[in-house]
């Protein structure tokens, strides 16, 4: 049970994430925000989830301002995508054998990333995978499911989070 607002909201019908002093502009997933069923639908989850940690590109700048957890990624860091697999939606390191999305852009996109607690205890094989709080296109187009938002707005909002930090999507 929820005992403490959310650190984060995500407000899809205002287009804004929302932290204790701020709010800011951010882009969802190409799906809309709803109750994501299966892997691959471009939905973000509606819900409360924990922030996990956060990851960053060391080469790209320093290590974001937060409470949480922080970790700087690798050329090889992934992320498995694959239904089935019995790393779906864990860390993996590439080359992986299976479907894994790659940590490590050379769009810039996570170059800081929030790492979302969607089904990931426990993981409900093909449920969906990979949900991030991480830097928007220049353009906030649609995500494949994630929170995005610009670079240094991010930067604002986990300046702000302590730990046991959470994200509300609605």
């Amino acid at each position: 049970m929820q005992t403490t607002p959310p650190s984060l909201v995500v407000d899809h019908r205002s287009g804004l994430l929302r932290w204790a002093s701020g709010a800011a502009r951010c882009a969802i997933g190409r799906g809309g925000v709803g109750v994501k069923l299966r892997e691959g639908d471009g939905i973000t989850p509606l819900g409360i989830y924990p922030l996990r940690k956060i990851l960053y590109r060391a080469d790209h700048g320093p290590a974001p301002r937060t409470g949480l957890p922080v970790e700087a990624l690798n050329p090889d860091d992934g992320w498995c995508d694959a239904p089935g697999d019995p790393l779906y939606n864990r860390p993996v390191k590439h080359p992986y054998a299976a479907s894994a999305e790659k940590m490590w852009r050379d769009d810039l996109l996570y170059d800081v990333v929030g790492v979302i607690g969607f089904n990931d205890d426990p993981v409900t094989d093909g449920a969906g995978s990979a949900i991030f709080l991480h830097v928007a296109r220049e353009d906030y187009a649609p995500t494949e499911g994630c929170v995005a938002l610009a670079l240094s707005d991010l930067r604002k909002a986990l300046a702000e989070l302590e730990p046991g930090a959470t994200i509300e999507i609605r």
